[in-house]
């Protein structure tokens, strides 16, 4: 299977955590039914599946790569920690929490994903922009082909990575694509987070899902024009259903985790995005039975997810023709 498809589309990706194969399974099936991915968006899990699309895809490589390429990923290895806080376990976590902002360091996703992105020519976002597409209605700092969200707490604001790189007084064709995918996996508590030095000093920035997990319009004309092709997303939940029932959060424990499953899912913008026709152009992936932190998760649990992705994009294609 090759990279390149004849039908031009906008890919966005949810993030998720480990569920993150799932939407390999869905971005396999778009690419064996002849689409090309113009432009990725995504958000944790989704920017690294986007990123490494976007690169394989510009260099011409078979995106049926991807699937080994993520199955290669030991999500063991995201728990890093010192002896002694592996020693302590919770309280070790919970100290480094305390004493370090975050759990865990991240920094396995930057060493796995840096040499994956640098072997299909890809290092820095300049290696990513696209320069030669007249009908954009994209201004000349948002022309690239891939889009990673991040949150910044001191500014209390959404990141779009290259697009605000200039904000910060940086130069977005020199920074690192990996460096901005690991600030965008940044969960609050679980991972610390990235620290950007500014013209005006230091930023936080953490988990794009904070504020943005599933970007589905950032590639929408505002200049009244048609688009040229569709955007389409993929979300890893399920359509949401009105027959649900409604639980309580009761205890300040529980309210810590529905808070981190609410930023990390993006369940809470369902019913707005049904209500504004967006969930004709999502792609669902029923992902029930899986947390997103799981690190554990087993290789059977992560061919299964794998098989949902390809299964939903299958269905969202049929209800297409």
């Amino acid at each position: 299977m090759s990279g390149t498809g004849t039908k031009s589309v906008d890919l966005v990706l949810e993030g998720g955590g480990v569920k993150g194969i799932a939407l390999v399974g869905a971005v396999l099936s778009l690419a064996e039914a002849g689409y090309r991915f113009e432009r990725i968006a995504g958000t944790s899990a989704g920017a690294v599946v986007g990123a490494l699309t976007a690169a394989y895809q510009q260099a011409g490589r078979d995106l049926g790569d991807l699937h080994p390429i993520m199955q290669s990923l030991d999500y063991r290895r995201f728990e890093d920690g010192s002896i002694a806080q592996r020693a302590l376990g919770r309280l070790g976590d919970g100290l480094a929490v305390v004493f370090q902002d975050g759990a865990h360091t991240g920094d396995y996703l930057v060493r796995w994903l840096t040499p994956l992105l640098s072997d299909v020519g890809v290092r820095t976002f300049g290696d990513l922009r696209v320069t030669d597409d007249p009908g954009t209605g994209l201004a000349a700092h948002q022309r690239y082909r891939l889009v990673v969200n991040t949150t910044d707490l001191t500014r209390r604001a959404l990141v779009r990575l290259p697009w605000d790189y200039a904000q910060y007084g940086k130069d977005p064709d020199l920074e690192l694509v990996a460096t901005a995918v690991r600030a965008s996996m940044s969960v609050p508590f679980f991972f610390r987070p990235v620290t950007v030095t500014t013209q005006h000093g230091e930023a936080t920035w953490v988990d794009g899902g904070l504020l943005s997990n599933f970007p589905i319009t950032v590639f929408d004309r505002t200049d009244n024009k048609p688009e040229r092709w569709p955007t389409w997303g993929i979300k890893l939940s399920t359509e949401p259903s009105t027959h649900e029932f409604d639980r309580p959060v009761k205890t300040a424990a529980q309210l810590a985790l529905a808070c981190l499953h609410t930023v990390i899912d993006d369940d809470a913008n369902q019913y707005a995005y049904a209500d504004e026709g967006i969930n004709r152009r999502t792609i669902f992936i029923d992902t029930s039975g899986t947390e997103s932190l799981d690190f554990a998760i087993t290789r059977t649990a992560q061919t299964a997810l794998y098989r949902a992705g390809r299964d939903a994009a299958e269905q969202f294609l049929q209800r297409q023709a």
